[in-house]
């Protein structure tokens, strides 16, 4: 962003903390952030209850571009990153977890749990 005097990283760190905050308040404890893979990277990694929530954050300065920014390329990414992170913590009996995504455009946050699954398709 051009004149606002702060970095792509540093704009990043901050809609990220802004999205984990956000999620706090709905009730989700964050257990871990940017957890990297060679395949991919996890933005955060949280819990519902019992369930393990993987979470892609992604930041616009204009809304409408951050969904469409996270194609099947991108998700399976986050897939492959999420089965090794249950491997590693969970061995062979995973427990239940989902994919959510939030958004932040233009200072404004969307959360949508559940927004792709672990075995989809193209």
């Amino acid at each position: 962003m051009v004149g606002t005097g702060r970095s792509a990283r540093e704009l990043g760190q901050a809609a990220e903390a802004l999205a984990c905050r956000h999620l706090e308040l709905q009730g989700l404890r964050i257990v871990e952030r940017n957890v990297r893979f060679r395949c991919g990277e996890i933005d955060a990694v949280a819990r519902a209850g019992q369930t393990w929530v993987f979470v892609e954050i992604r930041s616009r300065a204009r809304r409408g571009d951050a969904a469409a920014s996270i194609d099947w390329r991108k998700r399976g990414k986050i897939r492959r990153a999420a089965q090794l992170y249950l491997v590693r913590h969970f061995g062979d009996h995973w427990p239940a977890c989902r994919f959510d995504v939030v958004l932040v455009e233009g200072g404004a946050v969307q959360w949508l749990p559940s927004a792709f699954a672990l075995d989809e398709e193209r």
